[in-house]
């Protein structure tokens, strides 16, 4: 595991805090790894939305191949 070091804004160390204050998170390191998980569990939702907005094509693979001939 690496260790990064992120300069934050003092209202970004006053959520950490509160984060680990109220019990949400274990530290602050902790804030962080939930927030960077959660930006990549949205990242991933919205692939599958795009994907789902894609054409799709349905029916047989063979008659589609002669149709893209």
């Amino acid at each position: 595991m690496s260790t990064i070091s992120v300069p934050l804004t003092p209202d970004l160390e006053r959520f950490i805090d509160q984060m680990v204050k109220s019990g949400e998170a274990a530290n602050k390191a902790d804030v962080v790894r939930k927030a960077l998980r959660r930006m990549s569990e949205e990242e991933a939702v919205e692939a599958v939305l795009r994907a789902e907005k894609e054409p799709t094509l349905h029916g047989d693979l063979r008659t589609l191949v002669k149709k893209l001939k």
